[in-house]
């Protein structure tokens, strides 16, 4: 009994052995089915980063941006040594954005966090108060700002100092030490990767200046929703009319709508615009009292979808220019 009941044993014990292994080597199996490269959405899409694995973020600094024209900049100089992401999704109004719980949570899990300034983010502060050991840079700072004319905001600055290829290069230049402060070990990388994108900078800058030089002066009028093209106008000699000076404040008066029709008529400006994150209801009224034509929208506050015309910064720019140029001609 003694020597059937060890053998009994003696099997069973051999069986469980079988049986692991064969457990162990199916689980290395599947593993190793089940692994793929990470992947990484395009920045700014603002949502919860569910595109790159734990994996692929392991070890990299977490950098937010307050919206998604930021993000691309940032993301552009940062490379493969951070991830960067925006607070507000793609299409979103940031003027007066309200901050999600999961933005919230983003928020004390990231290493910096970049605004813009210039009163564009008016619910920042508070945004921030949640983790002060969070560090967060004005990317503006440095810029020469133009102060808002129109009687609503007079004498505030205005936001959109992005707008200006110039502007941007001191943006660039701020996030390139910022991520050095924050990151030196990377520092070469930073450098590098900032100098590359202020180049195309300046070529898309001079691109448009030259594309621009075709409109004669006298007509080069820009006419939008917002009055998110001051810079520019400086930049490329042109004359901004709007009928409102920030999103914020998008509700126009008959004086204001009143103001912008009569100027279209008196100079025969060909054509309007609005901003892809607001109405155009009231621009559609403008171009149907005026004469003129509603030709497009403009992307200022933020990118488009990653399919879109204006999936990234400089694409940004240079589809505003082309949709200016030819809603002026008449194409």
């Amino acid at each position: 009994m003694d020597h059937k009941l060890a053998s009994v044993k003696g099997f069973r014990a051999l069986k469980h052995f079988h049986l692991g292994v064969l457990g162990l080597l199916l689980g290395v199996w599947l593993t190793g089915c089940n692994t793929s490269p990470s992947t990484q959405t395009r920045s700014g899409e603002g949502s919860r980063p569910t595109t790159a694995t734990d994996s692929a973020r392991e070890g990299k600094k977490i950098i937010l941006t307050t919206f998604t024209v930021l993000a691309d900049m940032a993301q552009n100089v940062a490379g493969e040594k951070a991830i960067v992401e925006s607070i507000t999704k793609t299409g979103a109004e940031i003027h007066g954005y309200e901050p999600t719980p999961s933005d919230l949570e983003r928020g004390r899990g990231a290493a910096l966090i970049l605004d813009n300034g210039l009163d564009l983010e008016r619910w920042a502060e508070r945004f921030y108060s949640r983790f002060p050991q969070v560090t967060h840079l004005t990317l503006s700072e440095g810029i020469q700002s133009i102060n808002i004319a129109d009687e609503a905001a007079q004498g505030k600055p205005n936001p959109h100092a992005w707008m200006s290829p110039q502007n941007a290069l001191i943006y660039v230049e701020n996030i390139r030490k910022a991520l050095v402060n924050l990151d030196p070990v990377n520092a070469a990388t930073y450098t590098t990767n900032a100098a590359a994108y202020s180049k195309q900078i300046r070529a898309i800058d001079a691109k448009l200046q030259q594309a621009l030089a075709a409109i004669p002066p006298d007509k080069r009028y820009i006419v939008s929703c917002e009055g998110a093209f001051s810079y520019l106008a400086r930049d490329y000699g042109l004359k901004e009319i709007y009928l409102w000076p920030v999103n914020a404040e998008q509700q126009a008066v008959p004086r204001q709508v009143e103001r912008v029709i009569n100027t279209v008529k008196a100079n025969q400006v060909p054509a309007v615009f609005c901003e892809s994150t607001v109405s155009n209801k009231v621009q559609l009224q403008v171009a149907k009292e005026s004469g003129a034509t509603f030709a497009g929208v403009f992307y200022v506050d933020s990118l488009s979808a990653s399919d879109g015309p204006a999936s990234t910064y400089l694409k940004l720019l240079e589809y505003n220019v082309t949709t200016l140029i030819k809603g002026l001609q008449g194409s």
